[in-house]
């Protein structure tokens, strides 16, 4: 039962990620999504797997993302 809820978190934050305005917000419900991920992998017993996700998917990536987006933003003065 777990599993699914966590599969439903993970579209759910996915879909929500894709249709954001603030790019900002976009990053922190990428890494929710890859969190997510991981400890759906570590429920079905791939812990290597998990591991890499949630260094790649719920760390490395978002980061990546919210520095590009504050390096890129633009300022009215």
């Amino acid at each position: 039962m777990l599993d699914f809820v966590l599969m439903i978190i993970i579209v759910l934050s996915a879909i929500l990620a894709l249709i954001q305005k603030d790019l900002l917000k976009t990053a922190i419900l990428t890494g929710f999504s890859g969190g997510a991920l991981a400890v759906l992998f570590q429920i079905l017993l791939a812990p290597d797997v998990a591991l890499t996700q949630a260094i790649v998917g719920a760390a490395i990536i978002p980061i990546f993302i919210a520095l590009a987006v504050k390096k890129t933003q633009r300022s009215d003065s």
